[in-house]
């Protein structure tokens, strides 16, 4: 005896369907066009893909691990500095936001949104920096989070048999670059699973080449990503002591203004003034020339400011004496390494034989919290918490 009704079910999908087709913008991602690598036979399935995806990425390991991974500040204890899951969150909120009023669909954008940074390595781009140095020395090519969150999503949860998420959602997921500067952004309509395939190959060997989403969704997430950030960072940094807002650029603070508050609704409601019913996601011309200038001010005043600095040579260090001592234990067969136990043990044999030693150790340190990869290391090398 069947517990629910299959065809009940089937009809609310179907009505699902029917709305969007009614009521979206004709440049949205229907959830009805979603493609899977694998196909799902789901009889009486009631959710819709783009849907399942955000539940399936929420429900990952990966996911939960963002709860303790550095945003921009480590080695930092204070409750109030935002860490990455934070951060996801925002992109999520704006990106949903702007895409309701350009009549996209909110639950692509949630996904990509949720799943753009979980391939982020322990203590942020500067993590991100030292392991990519390792995998390039090991000949695994350089490390890039926007891959390694599809290589957790498509490869390494689930055993190793990855959760089958929709090409709309990985090509997002992968093209989010929001350390790059558009105006405007125009996706690429018309890319398949073999082309989003060499994509990802062209960019583990080219890490300049520019990626653009297939998607106006994944385009919305690309310039909330920025949006979320910008004025975070600063807020954070002056909570710390790193900047005053009277350092700010007077300029920069005459179109935006001088808080996160007033820059993220300046941008949202700059990017939909000039998106609203159209084929392209835009700012215009003097919010972005504002935009640019912050993010510059940001870099030089905040992302590298030697105060944020002075424990990288550690963490370089620790990183590259994981690395190696990682590497050892499976070319050496200790079973009884963390690394076998925690991470190789529940693994589906084709994961190990389509990934070298170097390729797992990648895999088993990029997915640590900060706090996990200091506790795997000796007591004496690591550097102090500072209580601010």
């Amino acid at each position: 005896m069947e517990r629910y009704d299959a065809d009940v079910l089937g009809l609310l999908k179907t009505s699902l369907d029917q709305r969007e087709a009614a009521y979206l913008s004709p440049v949205a991602t229907l959830s009805s066009r979603a493609q899977r690598r694998e196909s799902e036979d789901a009889p009486g399935g009631y959710r819709q893909d783009f849907s399942l995806d955000v539940d399936r990425i929420l429900h990952s390991l990966a996911y939960t691990r963002y709860i303790d991974k550095t945003q921009v500040f480590y080695l930092i204890q204070n409750d109030h500095i935002t860490h990455r899951v934070l951060h996801v969150q925002l992109v999520s909120k704006i990106a949903r936001t702007i895409g309701r009023f350009m009549g996209l669909n909110e639950d692509l954008i949630e996904a990509i949104a949720l799943g753009h940074d979980i391939g982020h390595a322990p203590f942020g781009h500067d993590g991100e920096t030292f392991l990519s140095a390792l995998c390039e020395a090991h000949g695994i090519g350089g490390f890039q989070h926007n891959l390694q969150s599809v290589q957790f999503l498509d490869r390494v949860e689930r055993k190793g048999r990855g959760w089958n998420l929709c090409l709309q959602t990985l090509d997002g997921i992968v093209c989010h670059d929001g350390e790059v500067h558009n105006q405007l952004l125009k996706a690429e309509w018309g890319k398949t699973f073999d082309t989003f395939d060499q994509s990802m190959a062209d960019k583990k060997h080219q890490p300049a080449l520019p990626l653009t989403p297939m998607t106006l969704e994944g385009c919305v997430v690309r310039m909330a990503d920025t949006i979320s950030y910008i004025g975070r960072d600063i807020e954070d940094a002056i909570r710390l002591g790193i900047l005053s807002r009277g350092d700010l650029p007077a300029d920069v603070v005459d179109v935006l203004g001088c808080t996160n508050g007033t820059i993220v609704y300046n941008l949202v409601t700059d990017i939909i003034q000039n998106s609203y019913r159209q084929p392209y996601v835009a700012f215009s011309p003097t919010v972005s020339s504002a935009l640019k200038s912050l993010k510059g001010f940001n870099l030089d005043r905040i992302y590298l400011n030697p105060i944020i600095k002075k424990h990288t040579e550690n963490i370089r260090v620790l990183f590259e004496y994981l690395f190696e001592r990682y590497l050892k234990d499976i070319e050496q067969g200790r079973e009884n390494s963390v690394i076998f136990l925690r991470f190789l043990k529940d693994m589906d044999d084709h994961y190990m034989r389509d990934h070298s030693p170097a390729e797992v150790v990648r895999d088993f340190i990029a997915g640590m919290t900060d706090k996990y990869f200091l506790q795997q290391c000796p007591a004496e090398l690591r550097p102090q918490v500072e209580i601010r």
